[in-house]
């Protein structure tokens, strides 16, 4: 019942939001990134009226893709987790939840420029890359626990 969403803010300031009907994510009053340019976008990361991001990166890791981990292949306590995908960092982010409420992050597929990232029916975890180089060329991977 959830409604979760990925920003790729300016340089800095990705964001994770938890969407609820009337709320303002502060965009451009309130922001944890800066322009391309170099130039400050506001002086306010919180403004009066926005609502926080559930989570915020800077520098940025270029979000791209989103998916709750639900799913019997991996360990329970992956069961509610965010998989976001990354084209700046180049990994796959596990953003490890405790109810609502983060308590680690870790990185996977280190490397690998990740565009999306889905849950099978299964419980594997698929996540599409992309080469960096050249012509347009990636990687569909099925991503299961080592046995």
């Amino acid at each position: 019942g959830v409604l979760w969403e990925h920003e790729h803010g300016p340089r800095g300031g990705d964001e994770i939001n938890i969407i609820e009907k009337g709320a303002n994510y502060g965009w451009p009053l309130a922001s944890y990134g800066v322009d391309y340019s170099g130039a400050r976008i506001t002086p306010y990361t919180e403004y009066s009226g926005t609502k926080q991001p559930f989570k915020h990166w800077t520098p940025s890791i270029g979000p791209s893709g989103l998916a709750v981990y639900r799913g019997p292949m991996f360990p329970a306590d992956w069961d509610g987790d965010l998989l976001v995908g990354a084209m700046a960092t180049e990994a796959l982010h596990r953003v490890d939840l405790d109810g609502m409420k983060e308590v680690g992050e870790e990185r996977y597929l280190v490397g690998e420029r990740v565009r999306d990232v889905r849950v099978g029916p299964e419980g594997a975890i698929y996540v599409t890359t992309e080469d960096r180089g050249g012509a347009p060329s990636g990687k569909v991977l099925r991503l299961s626990p080592a046995s």
